[in-house]
């Protein structure tokens, strides 16, 4: 039977927005290391596919940030996070996001190389264009490219660090000290790209990888963002409420697959996943609505504003979201934000309180029982090959998580009870090139 995928979306003290308010809540994560570690800890003892880091190049954003409210404007560069989290952990993946359009290519090869001999195989990139117009600001330019030259970037950027990470075959290295030949020249090879955006000559100064090459992750939902998904990840997160949006994504993203001369099995679609749960629906909802009191809303109307790309940090919370247009720069998540509004006639409130648990993702609220049934079902009806989990408060819900939900998992013979591979390709179950 196959079993699902799950991945750790971390993040400091949880994806709630007002997490970081919570009694419980370790609100000095953004500077503390050893949360993190508990973090990795905690997903190994649940067996965890991998932890997975976003990331901004900027700690502004626009329309109204709201930016002293915010517990995620100031944190760990993650790339050096993980690094320091490879030592710390045995079996687990370790992926972060690097920004195609600030980003040389190069560089980030030869980082998650090294990362994948260092951790034992076990690296991954997640891939992004940077929707977040301010982080321009910060290198040199005075704006920010328009949505689809940064996807025709990206698209010749993971074509490059793809070329890198061919550059030596895996017998390359003989080290034979009585001839004296480190390398064999005929095993190296040199990319010497020049394209568009980029010239690389190659070939890449770190050994190669472990696992044939590290993990490539991809985040966009939109028509470009599925065709580089199909082309080029191994990995796709995405953001779906509804079991019919998840299966029409899923069937979308996999038919491209072919053109590309790929499998279905060789791209894991792993859609966000809120979970509260508790012995009784009650409490799991009473949980829930702790963190929902603790909104403050001049974040919560800051929040929406940047999410759909309209400024509404003047406008009184309990007002009818206006029927507004989507704002296509910002990203797919604001037109199904904007049409999720009209759906249900909600508040500005009722609006960002509905995504502030999750930004869009799905949310479960109940028993051990009830959450796996649902999980259940996405998994079984060819809506998911798994869930890259982003609880809403660490290490409560997470923790709640692995003792309660990943047990349920098991006894339905739906996920792993041990690890059954060295590197995250094994664990993914998807092919080495």
């Amino acid at each position: 039977m196959a079993e699902m995928k799950l991945g750790l979306f971390i993040r400091p003290t949880g994806h709630h927005i007002a997490s970081w308010r919570h009694p419980n809540a370790h609100d000095d994560a953004n500077a503390n290391f050893s949360r993190f570690v508990e973090m990795a800890h905690t997903a190994e003892r649940g067996l965890f596919d991998m932890l997975f880091s976003a990331d901004t190049p900027s700690a502004w954003t626009t329309l109204g940030s709201a930016l002293n409210r915010q517990h995620y404007s100031a944190w760990l560069e993650p790339y050096t996070l993980l690094s320091a989290l490879a030592t710390q952990t045995k079996n687990i993946g370790l992926i972060c996001t690097k920004s195609t359009s600030f980003d040389p290519p190069y560089t980030v090869a030869r980082q998650f190389a090294t990362l994948d001999l260092v951790s034992g195989g076990r690296s991954g990139v997640n891939i992004v264009t940077t929707g977040n117009g301010r982080a321009a600001l910060n290198y040199s330019q005075e704006d920010h490219k328009p949505k689809s030259e940064r996807y025709a970037i990206a698209d010749e950027f993971v074509d490059v660090i793809r070329g890198l990470w061919n550059s030596w075959d895996a017998d390359a290295f003989i080290r034979n000290k009585e001839t004296g030949t480190f390398f064999d020249f005929n095993k190296m090879h040199v990319l010497n790209h020049k394209g568009k955006y980029f010239q690389v000559e190659g070939p890449l100064n770190v050994p190669r990888s472990p696992q044939g090459r590290p993990i490539i992750v991809q985040a966009g939902a939109s028509e470009k963002g599925r065709e580089l998904a199909a082309k080029s990840a191994d990995v796709i997160f995405t953001a779906t409420q509804s079991l019919k949006m998840a299966q029409e994504f899923y069937a979308d993203v996999k038919s491209r697959l072919s053109k590309y001369g790929r499998h279905n099995s060789d791209l894991k679609i792993l859609p966000g996943l809120s979970v509260t749960v508790a012995k009784t629906q009650a409490e799991a909802q009473n949980k829930f609505q702790e963190l929902q009191d603790l909104i403050h809303p001049d974040h919560g109307l800051a929040y929406l504003s940047r999410r759909v790309g309209h400024d509404f940090t003047k406008m009184d919370p309990d007002l009818v979201v206006p029927n507004l247009e989507a704002v296509e720069e910002v990203g797919t998540r604001s037109g199904q934000m904007l049409d999720l509004a009209r759906e249900k006639n909600w508040t500005l409130r009722q609006l960002y309180q509905h995504f502030a648990a999750t930004r869009g993702h799905m949310v479960l609220i109940g028993t051990p029982e009830n959450v796996v049934d649902t999980m259940q079902e996405w998994f079984e009806s060819n809506a998911c090959d798994g869930f890259n989990l982003i609880p809403s408060l660490f290490p409560d819900e997470f923790d709640a998580f692995v003792n309660m939900v990943v047990p349920e998992l098991q006894s339905r013979s739906i996920f792993r009870t041990k690890y059954e591979g060295t590197t995250l390709r094994e664990l993914l179950g998807v092919q080495s090139p």
